[in-house]
């Protein structure tokens, strides 16, 4: 099985140990994992109105990875754009639909490829109280939800503790953040306010535009305590590195 790996901009430009914990994780269930050249997906170009360049780099990404069984992103956020957007974005240009559905159904996002596609078992530790919020996209556009939690059960040591309303934003949303900071930080303020009233010591999610901004909201708060880490990097043990 040839997995194409898209890191996602996020992870190859502020924390790479996200791609290397989803590269290792997809080498431990036996795929072979490529990493073929590759920059954005589009997704902020598509959301700003900025479709000329959102239609380039969603070409490139295609004829970059197309000869792969699966494409795979630790980023529920991008493969939501991959596989539910490429196609409108595309319609009308110069690759086949045909082209364009068939790349589309081959992308996931990592917790729902080890789950569902490989049926991957993990086995890791951390010895930690956790809480774990749910990405917009993935949710809402993949429908990924189960499949992190699935796994994250099995890491010995680790207690999940659910926060109230884990399916909310976290007030991110790209630039939304940047263009009503007060609605963005206001949003993430009650999301920092149900974590705090679980009284876990750590934050997992799949989205690193979530946990950057949490990250940096809980810090302002004054949280320095609080650990905040991709699932990938819990279920290879780079969690506790």
């Amino acid at each position: 099985m040839r997995v194409g790996l898209y890191a996602s901009c996020l992870a190859d430009l502020l924390r790479p140990g996200v791609a290397m914990a989803a590269l290792e994780l997809l080498e431990a269930a036996g795929c072979e994992v490529v990493v073929p050249e590759q920059s954005c997906c589009g997704q902020p170009a598509y959301n700003g109105g900025e479709r000329a360049l959102a239609r380039r780099l969603a070409i490139q990404a295609i004829e970059r990875f197309e000869d792969c069984d699966y494409v795979v992103l630790p980023s529920g956020s991008c493969a939501g754009m991959m596989r539910r957007h490429y196609g409108a974005l595309l319609a009308g240009g110069d690759l086949a639909p045909g082209r364009v559905d068939a790349f589309a159904a081959k992308v996931h996002e990592l917790a729902d490829f080890l789950v569902t596609v490989l049926d991957y078992r993990p086995a890791a530790r951390l010895a930690a109280t956790a809480s774990y919020h749910d990405g917009c996209a993935g949710l809402r556009e993949l429908g990924v939800k189960a499949q992190p939690r699935a796994l994250l059960a099995q890491v010995e040591g680790l207690e999940l503790r659910e926060m109230a309303e884990a399916e909310q934003c976290c007030g991110f949303g790209g630039s939304f953040a940047a263009k009503y900071p007060e609605i963005s930080c206001a949003i993430a303020d009650k999301k920092c306010a149900a974590l705090a009233a679980t009284g876990a010591d750590t934050l997992i999610a799949g989205d690193l535009g979530c946990l950057l901004h949490l990250e940096g909201r809980l810090r302002a708060r004054g949280d320095k305590r609080t650990r905040l880490v991709h699932f990938a990097e819990v279920l290879t043990g780079r969690a506790e590195r």
